[in-house]
């Protein structure tokens, strides 16, 4: 079975761009569609102007100096944190940053599953990122029980489920994690009822917004979660930095040893530069943030398209929420990879799968 599915950056509506050192019968180029947003945005256009008048400063210094460069370059990540938290709904201090989403879900399972309670149950819906399934793997090997919530056709979690799960075992809940928005699917999870129903349950409640930071509007205050990740190339920044969005940060325990930056919770030296263009990014997001609409209503049209051409195409999660800005497709009895292949050799760039497991068999 086929699958494909493509993404464009709701800031960012022009994916298509030359290639050099390609002809086309018709204009003389071959225009290139990158269509693998999910996996990784291209840096966005005023990212990079921001890029090239910072180094032009050639203004280098570690954060956590003590002389006037090392506090400038200080300010400018305490700015970032400022505008994320603003732009995100959240406060200031609620924000730690690290090296992207991985990290962070490696820290939160960490600092939640290490600590000495009873509590020895993690439930998970049957669709999240590989990063949180190995996380569980590894606690499983450790005592941990796995409870797998169970998915609707839709590509909705089935919160029927949860309840019951919830009911059935609430003194025994160490975490629960539901991921904000699948990466593959763009389907969107009630995550505010799933925090709801934690909260009631006294469970804490981890939600993967990975894919849904700076793709949708987010306000942590109001998604009843009590933790949350982000990864600097989901959405038009530099590559190679993140940040957790904890409600209590003081339940964070600090797994990278350094010289207590970050307020103690992440050792090391703070990657100033992508956290700077993180915040660029995420305003430049949050001034175009009216164009969603005009993706959703391209991404219907060209969905409406397909099937109109090829009857039998499936569109996983129609029927549910979905990213304005994905779309994934099924064609019965084809290979996906090999649809991959034959759109390569045309330079469209689609993925089959998560980037994160695309290339494995």
């Amino acid at each position: 079975m086929a699958q494909t599915k493509s993404f464009q950056h709701p800031c960012k509506l022009q994916t298509k761009q030359k290639s050099k050192g390609t002809i086309n019968k018709n204009d003389g180029e071959v225009v290139m569609l990158y269509a693998d947003y999910n996996g990784s945005a291209p840096i966005l256009d005023c990212v990079s102007q921001y890029l090239r008048d910072r180094l032009s400063e050639a203004k280098y210094s570690n954060p956590n100096a003590t002389h006037q460069l090392g506090k400038n370059t200080l300010f400018k990540i305490e700015k970032s944190r400022r505008v994320l938290a603003r732009t995100l709904g959240c406060r200031p201090h609620q924000i730690t940053f690290n090296s992207g989403s991985s990290e962070g879900i490696s820290h939160i399972f960490h600092s939640i599953l290490e600590r000495e309670n009873h509590k020895k149950i993690i439930i998970i819906s049957e669709i999240e990122h590989m990063a949180i399934v190995q996380a569980c793997q590894f606690y499983q090997a450790r005592g941990f029980k796995i409870m797998t919530i169970k998915t609707l056709p839709s590509g909705q979690v089935d919160l029927n489920h949860l309840a019951e799960l919830l009911q059935q075992t609430s003194q025994q809940i160490a975490l629960v994690s539901v991921i904000a928005a699948n990466n593959e699917t763009g389907v969107i999870q009630p995550y505010r009822t799933i925090g709801e129903q934690c909260q009631k349950h006294g469970a804490l409640f981890f939600s993967d917004t990975t894919q849904y930071i700076g793709k949708t509007d987010f306000q942590f205050e109001q998604s009843h979660m009590d933790f949350a990740v982000c990864s600097s190339h989901k959405i038009g920044a530099l590559i190679g930095s993140g940040f957790i969005i904890s409600r209590k940060p003081e339940l964070l325990q600090n797994f990278i040893f350094g010289g207590g930056q970050e307020s103690g919770l992440r050792g090391g030296t703070q990657n100033y530069l992508a956290i700077e263009t993180m915040e660029v990014a995420i305003e430049y997001f949050q001034q175009n943030i009216a164009q969603l609409n005009r993706v959703r209503e391209l991404r219907e049209k060209f969905e409406a398209r397909l099937q109109q051409n090829f009857p039998k195409l499936h569109i996983i999660g129609k029927e549910a929420p979905r990213l304005a800005s994905t779309t994934m497709l099924s064609y019965p009895g084809l290979a996906g990879h090999l649809v991959q292949a034959i759109l390569d050799t045309q330079e469209i760039y689609v993925t089959t799968s998560s980037a994160c497991s695309d290339g494995k068999a």
